[in-house]
């Protein structure tokens, strides 16, 4: 086959519209669904008399619904069908995120936190060991991973303001909060269903690919997966006890701890300094959250022109490290908005990269597997990041302490992540 025949920027436009596209949407939902609960706090965590631990319980509890079912949901989607799998997921964590408006007391709030982590499990591993590497080359991952995860910002930049907005609303009886979780749900049903068709699990199975491109793509695929077995060829109980896998589980722990007790309690954190409203803080937050999905983009291209991966992941963590672990003490509401900004640059950007790690050296079940087992390990950190947040500012009255240690975990993170092999050796 003659690879000058095939438009290489034009069938990278093509991927963008009809890979990138669905599962950006896909995340944005996603992400909505997840993080709402941190804009219905400014006022549930009152109307039910939850305290600040009891919510940072059932922050958490999401990720461990999300743990127990993150590998299994892995491979069945490898060997099953992504495309497939992802509708399920979403399906059903629309019809739970629903439940989330008639919770009464702390152990429905458990339960139904729970189920939501455990419905959506693996969907994110599925993307990036799964759907991504089939239609993408190892050059192009960082930057189309990144592309696609900017849906972490852009759900915040839109669902921050609006659910300002919906938990002011009152009316039928209903609280603005019961409002926002019934609101937020109906997406993920209606493009759960949209899945099915706007997306395929492999390039010969579309209408928008050339035979020539089908070929290409496939020959492509191929090679790499040959190239990783000339290397060494993982089982999927190998990559799970694989050392580099394992480090990869502890910085993922490290960040994501971080990263969690920042983007649940930001909002509140942000209240109790400022004094501004529901509304205005749902509109502000859109800065850091604008930055943070540029920064994003820059660190993904770069990656994906230099070809270099700790540096990228690093920064950003050390970045993140500053602006929680300083900010925290800061008490001028303009000047504390910096240090978020700083944070949430720093928390967000690398992600692009780090997805892109893993399968430079696995993939089939065997990249399916480990990347589940990242992620399961990161949402552990889901779990105690917000925990600790909450537990911190019920015993002390302030978020200092928990910051101040979140942030010494993602400078961790960052000096681990320069300890990662520049390439995997081969074997023997």
């Amino acid at each position: 086959m003659d690879n000058n025949s095939i438009s290489t920027k034009s069938l990278l436009r093509r991927k963008y519209l009809y890979i990138i596209l669905p599962t950006f949407i896909g995340s944005i939902i996603a992400y909505l669904d997840r993080v709402n609960i941190a804009y219905a706090a400014l006022t549930m965590n009152a109307d039910l008399g939850f305290t600040a631990q009891v919510f940072g319980v059932g922050s958490g509890i999401f990720f461990v619904g999300y743990v127990l079912f993150e590998v299994p949901g892995a491979l069945i989607a490898e060997r099953w069908s992504p495309r497939a799998w992802i509708a399920r997921i979403m399906i059903t964590w629309g019809l739970i995120s629903w439940c989330m408006a008639f919770v009464s007391n702390a152990w429905q709030f458990y339960l139904v936190r729970f189920l939501l982590g455990a419905a959506e499990a693996s969907f994110y591993p599925v993307m990036y060991a799964s759907v991504f590497p089939r239609w993408f080359t190892p050059e192009e991952r960082p930057q189309a991973l990144a592309l696609m995860l900017t849906s972490l910002q852009i759900s915040v930049i839109i669902g921050a303001p609006l659910a300002g907005w919906i938990i002011g609303i009152e009316a039928f009886g209903w609280k603005g909060w019961q409002f926002l979780f019934v609101i937020e749900s109906i997406p993920a049903l209606i493009f759960g269903v949209m899945v099915l068709f706007v997306l395929a699990d492999w390039p010969e199975q579309v209408t928008w690919l050339t035979p020539e491109e089908k070929q290409f793509l496939k020959a492509r695929f191929e090679q790499e997966i040959e190239a990783k077995k000339s290397v060494r060829r993982y089982t999927v109980w190998e990559a799970l006890g694989d050392r580099e896998v394992l480090k990869l589980c502890l910085i993922y722990f490290l960040w994501i701890s971080g990263f969690w007790g920042f983007n649940y309690w930001m909002p509140t954190a942000l209240k109790e300094v400022s004094g501004w409203s529901n509304l205005m803080i749902g509109w502000l937050i859109v800065i850091p959250m604008i930055l943070s999905l540029l920064a994003m983009l820059f660190v993904g291209r770069s990656s994906s022109r230099s070809g270099e991966k700790r540096w990228h992941g690093a920064m950003p963590m050390f970045i993140g490290a500053i602006g929680l672990g300083v900010g925290t003490f800061i008490h001028d509401p303009l000047i504390n908005l910096i240090f978020i900004t700083l944070t949430a640059i720093g928390v967000y950007s690398a992600f692009g990269v780090w997805w892109a790690y893993p399968t430079t050296f696995l993939s089939g079940t065997a990249a399916a597997g480990a990347v589940g087992l990242i992620n399961s390990f990161g949402n552990v950190g889901g779990y105690i990041g917000p925990y600790l947040t909450g537990f911190v500012k019920d015993m002390t009255g302030s978020f200092s302490g928990a910051y101040v240690f979140l942030a010494g975990l993602l400078a961790l993170a960052g000096l681990l992540m320069l300890t990662l092999k520049k390439k995997i050796p081969a074997k023997g």
